[in-house]
């Protein structure tokens, strides 16, 4: 498509994934500010989308990569859960071009809130590994393979519902449940990402420079999850989840 991309365009647009990213790796729900940003610069929604992917695959990158070197990650427990997690957002990704998603963004905000009182008043939330409900098997089959489904199809909150999973499920603590997260995010997001560049559906040029802010943006973002863990993590969690719940409300119920 045609884009007259210009330097304050770009400049704007790499400021806003900076700050996205930095959110994102602690708490998820920098889409709420780069997608608006993307369609406020004058791009169609499937574009919107598919270079926000492109840019979201900078940030869940960096953060997995600073999280992975600090040893948060344990790669080895959760390869299966990243296959799945990617076949997941390919078959959402695909499934949501055959059928209405009307019903899960009608259902959309609730969930959201509901993850946002799980953090809050969960007497689960910790620093500290719990008892683990599922095992990694399971988890991969079940949780990533679930959340990986639904980010192909929908989107919003992903990052939360893999926190929620890892802490309610495979007994994480939260800082280690949110650099798994991260990496389970990155899976998704690759996935989807594949199927909007084959579609045409990617401003790379736009997209790379986002990435770039996104990049930077996660790098700190993660030092922070690492030094300050529950601390930073569970209020952010909250008020990211309680925002997007208030914009997917208001834009499925108008005259609330």
């Amino acid at each position: 498509m045609e884009f007259d991309l210009t330097l304050q365009i770009a400049t704007l647009l790499f400021a806003v994934a900076l700050v996205a990213g930095f959110i994102d790796a602690i708490a998820g729900g920098g889409g709420l500010l780069t997608i608006p940003a993307l369609l406020w610069a004058g791009l169609p929604p499937a574009v919107a989308l598919g270079t926000n992917k492109l840019q979201a695959c900078g940030g869940s990158f960096f953060a997995s990569w600073y999280f992975v070197r600090k040893g948060l990650v344990d790669l080895n427990t959760i390869k299966l859960a990243l296959i799945c997690a990617f076949i997941g957002a390919s078959l959402g990704t695909i499934l949501v071009q055959l059928i209405d998603a009307k019903v899960l963004e009608l259902m959309l905000p609730f969930l959201v809130l509901a993850i946002a009182g799980y953090f809050l008043f969960s007497k689960k939330i910790s620093e500290e590994d719990r008892h683990q409900v599922l095992t990694p098997t399971a988890f991969a089959f079940t949780a990533a393979l679930g959340v990986g489904l639904y980010d192909g199809f929908f989107g919003p909150g992903t990052g939360s519902f893999f926190a929620l999973a890892f802490v309610s499920l495979a007994g994480f603590g939260l800082a280690k449940a949110t650099a798994h997260a991260k990496l389970l995010n990155f899976s998704t997001n690759i996935a989807s990402l594949i199927f909007f560049a084959l579609g045409g559906k990617v401003l790379w040029l736009l997209g790379l420079i986002m990435l770039a802010g996104q990049g930077l943006g996660a790098t700190l973002g993660s030092r922070l999850v690492v030094t300050k863990g529950t601390k930073i993590i569970k209020p952010l969690v909250v008020t990211m989840s309680l925002a997007m719940s208030i914009k997917l409300l208001l834009s499925q119920y108008p005259l609330l």
